[in-house]
C-alpha cells in the first residue's frame, strides 16, 4: 500500500511540475504592447468596453490621455466602467454611450449622437463580441450573434468613415479569434439563420467574417489614410463565454490556469491601435503583438468571398441605400 501511495505522489509531482513548466512557457510567449505613444488630442471608440479586454483597452487609451468613448449596450455597467477608469487614470475625458450592435437602428442612433458631439475619430476598436447564445432573432430579423459580431460593426465602421478619413492617419481594429480557422465557410443564404442554426458554427463564421471584413476594408480604403487590422487576443478569462453550457464552464474552470487575464488579452488590440511598428500597414492579422498571417486560414484570405460578404452586408444593414 505504501508503494502505491509513493507512486501516486510521484505522479502528482510530475504532473504538477509539467503544469508549472507549461504555465511558464505560456507566460513567455504572451505579447505585450511596449509602445510609449501619447494619445493627447486623439478620440477613440471601444465597443463592449464595460468589461474584459474592451475595458482594459479603453483603460490603456485613457492612461495615454485620449478622449475615450465606451460604446456599451448596458449604460449602467458602462458608467461603472467609466467611473473606474477615471478614478484609476485621472482622465475625466472618458464617457459611455449607448450602443446595441445587434440592432442596426441603435448603431445609427449612436453614430448620429457621436457626430453631433465629436469632430474627429482616430481609433475605432470593434471589440464587442458574443458567443454561445441560443438562437435569438432581433426585431429587425437578424440572428443576434451574427448581428453583434459582424453586421453591427460593419455598419458602425462605414457610418463613421467620414470622421475616420478626416482624422487620418486613423485606425480600425477588429477583434477576431483563432476560432475562425474552424469555420467550414460562410453560408451566404444563412447569415440571418434563415435555414438552420449552430451555436458553434455561427461563432466560427462571425470570427471569419471579422477578418474578411478587415481585408476588404483595407482594399477599399487604400490611400485614404485609414489602416485596419484583425487580431486574435488569445484565450482570455472574460465574460464572453457566459452563455456556454455549465459542463463547458466546469472544464474552463480548470483550463483557465493557462488563460490570459483580460489585461493581457487587450495587448494586441492596443498594439494594433497605436504601435508605430505597423504605421501604414493595413489588412493584416495579428497575434501576441506581431503579424501572424500564417495563423490565418486560407478562407480568410479569399478576396472574392470578402467582396461578396461586404456586398451582402451592405444590403442587410441598409448601407447600400445610403450610397
Amino acid at each position: 500500500m505504501d508503494i502505491v501511495w509513493q507512486i501516486l505522489i510521484a505522479v502528482f509531482i510530475v504532473i504538477l511540475t509539467a503544469l508549472v513548466i507549461l504555465k511558464l512557457y505560456v507566460e513567455s510567449i504572451k505579447g505585450k504592447c511596449t509602445s510609449d505613444v501619447d494619445l493627447s488630442g486623439k478620440v477613440a471608440i471601444v465597443t463592449g468596453a464595460n468589461t474584459g479586454i474592451g475595458f482594459h483597452t479603453a483603460l490603456d487609451f485613457a492612461r495615454r490621455n485620449a478622449r475615450v468613448i465606451l460604446a456599451c449596450r448596458d449604460l449602467v455597467k458602462g458608467q461603472m466602467a467609466v467611473d473606474k477608469i477615471q478614478e484609476e487614470t485621472g482622465n475625466k475625458n472618458v464617457l459611455v454611450m449607448k450602443l446595441d450592435l445587434s440592432l442596426m437602428k441603435s448603431v445609427r442612433e449612436f453614430v448620429k449622437l457621436f457626430e453631433e458631439k465629436e469632430t474627429r475619430l482616430d481609433i475605432l476598436v470593434n471589440n464587442a463580441g458574443m458567443a454561445g447564445l441560443p438562437l435569438t432573432k432581433t426585431e429587425e430579423g437578424f440572428e443576434v450573434m451574427f448581428a453583434t459580431n459582424h453586421f453591427g460593426h460593419f455598419l458602425l465602421t462605414n457610418l463613421l468613415m467620414d470622421l475616420l478619413k478626416k482624422s487620418q492617419p486613423s485606425r480600425v481594429v477588429n477583434v477576431s479569434s483563432l476560432a475562425h480557422n474552424w469555420s467550414k465557410g460562410i453560408d451566404f443564404e444563412n447569415l440571418r439563420a434563415e435555414k438552420d442554426y449552430s451555436i458553434h458554427n455561427c461563432y466560427f463564421d462571425t470570427k471569419l467574417a471579422n477578418i474578411l471584413f478587415t481585408r476588404e476594408l483595407a482594399r477599399r480604403t487604400e490611400w485614404t489614410g485609414i489602416y485596419t487590422s484583425a487580431l486574435h487576443p488569445g484565450t482570455v478569462r472574460t465574460e464572453l463565454l457566459r452563455h456556454l453550457p455549465l459542463f463547458l464552464k466546469f472544464i474552463g474552470f480548470f483550463v483557465k490556469f493557462f488563460f490570459k487575464t483580460p489585461e493581457e488579452g487587450a495587448q494586441t488590440s492596443i498594439y494594433c491601435s497605436i504601435s508605430k511598428d505597423i504605421e501604414g500597414v493595413s489588412g493584416k492579422y495579428y497575434v501576441d503583438c506581431k503579424e501572424a498571417e500564417e495563423q490565418s486560414s486560407e478562407m480568410s484570405k479569399d478576396m472574392g468571398v470578402a467582396k461578396k460578404l461586404w456586398e451582402i452586408s451592405e444590403q442587410y444593414t441598409g448601407l447600400a441605400e445610403n450610397n
